[in-house]
């Protein structure tokens, strides 16, 4: 189901708990909340439609794909860039990493593992600060 955008920053700055298969909704929503906005939202986080959990998705081209519990365990090649989000007006300077490797659980709540380097790399660290409430 598409979710409402949480714009509140109070909230937004929360810390997620670890997700659990009786979240495989939230996975959904997100995924269904990622498509409607598209044209604007490459990656998002579930705390971005309501729900504190450690969850994400993304958009690697016209592939959308969801990361559960995702930890980043390695990170090379930092960088400064500028970022929007779609929770937040502006844009607003961070640090990011060329390359990275994610431990994750998959849709199927599977272990995985990938490596990511660039936009979607960009993308992957950007959506996991959400669940710090680090937003930039």
């Amino acid at each position: 189901m598409i979710k409402q955008i949480v714009r509140d920053q109070f909230f937004l700055q929360q810390k997620s708990e670890p997700a659990t298969e009786a979240d495989s909704q939230v996975v959904e929503d997100l995924l269904d909340t990622l498509r409607a906005n598209q044209d604007r939202c490459v990656g998002m986080a579930a705390n971005m439609i309501g729900v504190k959990k450690r969850i994400i998705v993304v958009a690697m081209g016209p592939f959308l794909f969801p990361m559960i519990n995702p930890v980043i365990t390695k990170k090379s090649g930092a960088y400064e860039t500028q970022e929007s989000c779609l929770s937040l007006d502006g844009v607003r300077s961070c640090t990011r990493y060329r390359e990275i490797e994610v431990d994750y659980l998959d849709q199927d709540f599977k272990p995985q593992y990938g490596k990511y380097k660039d936009f979607t790399a960009q993308i992957i660290q950007h959506e996991i600060d959400h669940f710090e409430g680090i937003l930039i």
